[in-house]
C-alpha cells in the first residue's frame, strides 16, 4: 500500500460540503453507487463509500475493494504508455505523423494528423474517413484519435496496452484492484456490458477508488513513491504538461497526454475555476474522475456508475468543476487540522 491512513481521519467532517455535492449529483444522474477518496500531504484525509450494486441477483454494498468502470479515465493510462514510449525512444516524437506508424488508415483523412493531435483531441477527425477541421486548428472530444493511439501502443511495445501497464505500473505498484476485465467478478460494478477481450483496447478498465487515487498519487510524486522511483519522472512530467498545439484558440481546453490541464480557467474546461495552474484531471462517461492539484499536494477521486444520458437540468461541466472547487476549499479549510 502507498499510504497509511490515520484512523481519526476516516470520515472527515470538513468534507461534508463535498460529500453533499457528490451524493446530490449521484441522485441526479441516477447512480446506485459512489465513492470518494482524497489524499493530502501524503495522508488519506477522506474516504467514503455510498450505495450499492447488483451482484448475482443480490444487492452488494460499495466497499473499499469495489471496482468501478472508469470509462475515459482509462485515457490517462493510454497517455502514460505513449509518454513511456517516447522516453524509451520507441517513438521519436509526438509530432510524428500517425500515418508513418499505422497501416490501413485513410490517408486522405489522416493527412497532417500528428500523434500530438490524437492525444489532445485536436486531430479534427469525425471518424476514420471524415474530417471536421484541419488538424491542430480546433478541438473536438471523441474516441477516434484514442483508438489509433491504442493501436500505436500495441505496435511500439509489441504487446497489448494491458500488458504494458501491468509490467511498468500495476505490478511494481502492487495494484490488484486495477485492470481491464472481460468478465464480471465479485467486486466489479458491472454495467451490463459485453467485451471482446481484456487487452486494453476497449472501455473496460475497472479500478477501485483507492487505486485510482494511488494512480493520481503516482503522478503527483512524479513517479516516486515511498522512496522508490517506480517510473522515470520525465514520463509523468511530459504526460501532465500542456501539449496542445500552441496556436489553438484561447477559448478551447488544453490537454496533456489525454489529461485536462489547467493553465487558466476556461469556459468549456472540466477543471474548476478556483484550481491553480498546473492542476490536471481526467473524467469518464460513468462519472468517475481523478484530480491532481500539485500546488497543494492533493489527489481527489470520485466514482459513479452512471449508465444513462445526462438528465434535463444537469450540467456535467458545472458538476465536475464544482467537485474540484469543493475538494480544494474543503481541504484548505481543514489543513490546519493536520499538523
Amino acid at each position: 500500500m502507498f499510504l497509511q491512513k490515520e484512523v481519526v481521519h476516516t470520515r472527515n467532517d470538513k468534507y461534508l460540503a463535498l460529500t453533499d455535492h457528490v451524493i446530490r449529483a449521484k441522485n441526479q444522474i441516477s447512480c446506485s453507487a459512489a465513492a470518494t477518496f482524497i489524499i493530502h500531504n501524503d495522508t488519506i484525509v477522506n474516504e467514503s463509500y455510498f450505495g450499492s450494486y447488483e451482484l448475482n441477483s443480490k444487492i452488494q454494498s460499495v466497499m473499499p475493494s469495489t471496482r468501478f468502470n472508469v470509462a475515459s479515465v482509462r485515457k490517462s493510462y493510454i497517455g502514460f504508455a505513449i509518454s513511456l514510449a517516447l522516453y524509451q525512444n520507441k517513438l521519436s516524437s509526438m509530432d510524428d505523423y500517425i500515418s508513418d506508424y499505422l497501416e490501413d488508415l485513410n490517408l486522405a483523412a489522416v493527412q497532417g494528423v500528428r500523434i500530438r493531435h490524437l492525444l489532445t483531441h485536436t486531430h479534427g477527425l469525425k471518424n476514420n474517413h471524415e474530417k471536421l477541421f484541419p488538424p491542430g486548428t480546433s478541438w473536438n472530444y471523441n474516441n477516434v484519435g484514442i483508438s489509433m493511439v491504442i493501436r500505436l501502443i500495441q505496435k511500439l511495445f509489441e504487446t497489448p496496452l494491458s500488458e504494458v501497464m501491468q509490467q511498468y505500473v500495476f505490478k511494481p505498484c502492487n495494484f490488484i484492484e486495477t485492470g481491464w476485465c472481460k468478465n464480471r467478478d465479485a467486486n466489479s460494478v458491472w454495467l451490463n456490458e459485453e467485451y471482446a477481450d481484456d487487452q486494453g483496447g476497449e472501455a473496460n478498465l475497472f479500478v477501485s477508488a483507492r487505486e485510482l487515487a494511488y494512480w493520481g498519487y503516482l503522478h503527483l510524486n512524479r513517479g516516486l513513491v515511498n522512496g522508490r522511483q517506480i517510473v522515470p519522472k520525465e514520463v509523468i512530467e511530459q504526460a501532465t504538461s500542456n501539449q496542445s498545439p500552441a496556436n489553438l484558440d484561447d477559448t478551447l481546453p488544453r490537454n496533456g497526454f489525454a489529461w485536462w490541464i489547467q493553465d487558466k480557467p476556461r469556459a468549456i474546461s472540466e477543471i474548476g475555476n478556483t484550481l491553480p495552474p498546473g492542476s490536471y484531471q481526467i473524467l469518464g462517461l460513468t462519472g468517475c474522475a481523478c484530480l491532481v492539484i500539485p500546488e497543494h499536494r492533493i489527489v481527489a477521486v470520485r466514482m459513479y456508475n452512471q449508465t444513462g444520458p445526462n438528465p434535463p437540468g444537469y450540467d456535467y461541466l458545472e458538476d465536475i468543476k464544482a467537485f474540484g472547487d469543493k475538494v480544494l476549499s474543503c481541504t484548505l479549510n481543514s489543513a490546519s487540522l493536520y499538523v
